[in-house]
């Protein structure tokens, strides 16, 4: 096994992702900058990162990394990128860096793509990963460093493979920041893969005509992101909701029971009930999936 050899490294975070930062720091690498975004939504928060840039001196920047930047990270001896999760794409960074990488929050090749979790879910996958490798021009694409693969439960949803994604990439980071050197000269091709799409609201929408495993997937797998509800010709986003099986003679999508702010929707096998909701505004422009029946 090779030395350490810890240099001087730039990165991309949101808070999602600030424990690949305090993985190199705490491996002896020394931060040079902190490219984030604007936050835009809960997901994308950048409170906390900022707040540990900020502990540790590290300067800051939330507009889009330019080739300006990468050149400054050049004369400021800088000698890794570590990309871990960033809205934009990053340019021609071999020609002023050593080294780039990307922490993915899958198992590549496979699940290339901006937010791949919902769709694992989705695809019912008893194994996930979260997986390094060298930044190439094509996302997702590069060389293979490393990976952490774990299994998913049956009952997985979008808020617990999140979180375990993380605690995955902490300790992937750990690797990576202490074998840096062995680890890029063995990387390996990835070969063919696939590129899962960010969603659409057509995608989030529940078919009542659906049976209640199916929509239970669905609820899991987008989690706070909201699914969409048609109710009464009323269209609702729905945070949570609880699905049960039961024989009844209700149309898929009919209102079976109220109780205050809970609504029990009839689906093909069962009832949902909408626990957490709220009106979509009147105005907002949404994809509807097209509707059976």
């Amino acid at each position: 096994m090779s030395a350490m050899r810890p240099g001087k490294f730039a990165i991309t975070a949101c808070d999602r992702f600030i424990d690949v930062l305090r993985a190199f720091i705490d491996c002896g690498w020394q931060p040079v900058k902190l490219f984030s975004s604007p936050i835009t939504e809960p997901m994308a928060s950048n409170r906390q990162v900022i707040a540990l840039a900020q502990q540790h001196k590290i300067p800051i920047q939330l507009n889009r990394m330019q080739e300006r930047d990468l050149a400054g990270l050049q004369d400021d001896g800088c000698e890794l990128l570590v990309v871990a999760s960033y809205q934009w794409r990053v340019g021609n960074w071999a020609s002023y860096l050593p080294r780039a990488i990307n922490f993915h929050p899958a198992p590549l090749p496979n699940y290339r793509g901006p937010y791949p979790l919902v769709q694992g879910i989705l695809d019912r996958r008893s194994v996930w990963a979260t997986t390094c490798h060298k930044l190439a021009a094509e996302f997702d694409t590069g060389d293979i460093l490393a990976a952490r693969y774990f299994d998913i439960n049956a009952n997985e949803c979008h808020e617990s493979l999140d979180l375990r994604t993380q605690i995955e990439t902490r300790q992937l980071a750990s690797t990576v920041a202490q074998d840096l050197d062995r680890l890029w000269d063995a990387a390996s091709p990835q070969g063919v893969g696939n590129y899962i799409k960010m969603w659409t609201d057509a995608d989030r929408e529940i078919d009542f005509h659906c049976s209640v495993q199916e929509i239970d997937l669905k609820l899991r797998a987008f989690g706070n992101f909201e699914c969409l509800a048609r109710v009464n010709d009323l269209l609702y986003f729905v945070r949570r909701a609880v699905c049960w099986p039961v024989v009844h003679n209700c149309a898929p999508g009919a209102l079976a029971h109220v109780d205050g702010s809970h609504y029990v929707i009839a689906c093909k096998d069962g009832c949902v009930a909408l626990l957490d909701w709220s009106l979509v505004p009147a105005g907002t422009r949404i994809e509807s999936a097209s509707r059976q029946g």
